[in-house]
């Protein structure tokens, strides 16, 4: 008998984009992808500071890009801003030029410009909203035109996936983060009406909430450090990257529309809001003495801080 037939990576002869992939989590992700076999365009704009400040450089994309190349796989590195309309589209028409399609989009490109509501600036306000919420519909509107697209000229569904990034801060609150934490609110509307949308072309959406230690995140993380006995690291992205490998895979065709919180060792699925209480009116309509008698009561009697225990609910909690 002959040896058994190797097996295809999962992900090959696929082609993704993976936003902000110059560093942390984002090159985690590009990896991961090129290592099941996908062939991976590297957009990073490549600003030293995480508020968006700097020159823009390719080199953190190349380096991403080169390294993949160097372990065997293939990458094309981008530097550009994808919250400009514009560069997006010359991202996605960038992977279909040199790689002949899409099918797999991780947007993951972001800032951080951190202000109490009551301190925040117009600019900080705008300029998290465009590099979050805006960067990722700039490029999910170009491949979806592109999958409907070759949807239409295949005459059934192609394979398409998006992957997004959203974040606790948006499940739990953030206090010093009203910009970030609505915009990555708004990430998730925007996932869950697109999944809806290209359902039909063979397309998913789903978004995920990573926790793990990057230059984004070292004032959260700060007094997690990495461990030093060589145990396992729960906040090294590597661990988050697998499950966005998963979401992009042809296993992955019945999850669509979905939030799904992941760390090292744990992945949860979060559901939609249900509703947590109902009162009916004694009449057609609430007078405000009637809402008083019916909601004061049940307000009162709920936990201190209930309405924002998702993290605890979740099991996320650092103590």
């Amino acid at each position: 008998m002959g040896e058994p037939a190797a097996q295809s990576p999962p992900l090959a002869g696929l082609t993704a984009i993976v936003t902000g992939a110059g560093r942390g989590l984002g090159r985690a992700e590009a990896r991961e992808l090129a290592r099941l076999g996908a062939n991976v365009v590297v957009n990073d704009f490549g600003q030293p500071g995480r508020d968006g400040s700097g020159e823009a450089s390719a080199a953190p994309a190349e380096e991403t890009a080169a390294g993949i190349r160097a372990a065997g796989g293939r990458a094309t590195a981008h530097l550009g801003d994808v919250a400009d309309f514009e560069q997006a589209r010359a991202l996605v028409q960038l992977a279909v030029d040199t790689y002949g399609q899409l099918d797999i989009l991780v947007n993951n490109a972001g800032i951080l410009r951190d202000r109490m509501v009551f301190s925040m600036s117009e600019d900080e306000w705008d300029t998290v909203i465009r590099v979050h919420l805006k960067g990722h519909f700039n490029t999910t509107h170009f491949a979806a035109i592109h999958w409907r697209e070759r949807a239409k000229a295949a005459g059934g569904p192609v394979h398409g996936r998006i992957v997004n990034t959203s974040s606790e801060a948006f499940l739990a609150g953030s206090a010093g983060q009203p910009n970030y934490a609505a915009a990555k609110g708004g990430i998730v509307g925007l996932t869950t009406s697109t999944a809806l949308a290209l359902a039909k072309y063979g397309v998913t959406a789903n978004a995920i909430c990573p926790r793990a230690r990057t230059r984004m995140t070292e004032d959260v993380f700060a007094g997690f450090q990495e461990p030093a006995d060589g145990t396992l690291d729960v906040l090294a992205p590597e661990h988050v990257s697998p499950l966005v490998g998963y979401l992009a895979s042809p296993a992955a065709a019945g999850v669509n529309g979905q939030l799904l919180v992941v760390h090292g060792g744990m992945v949860a699925i979060a559901e939609r809001p249900r509703i947590a209480a109902k009162f009916d009116a004694p009449h057609e309509a609430f007078s405000f003495d009637e809402l008083d008698a019916v909601l004061t009561p049940y307000y009162a009697a709920r936990p201190p801080n209930e309405t924002f225990a998702a993290a605890e609910v979740l099991g996320l909690k650092h103590d």
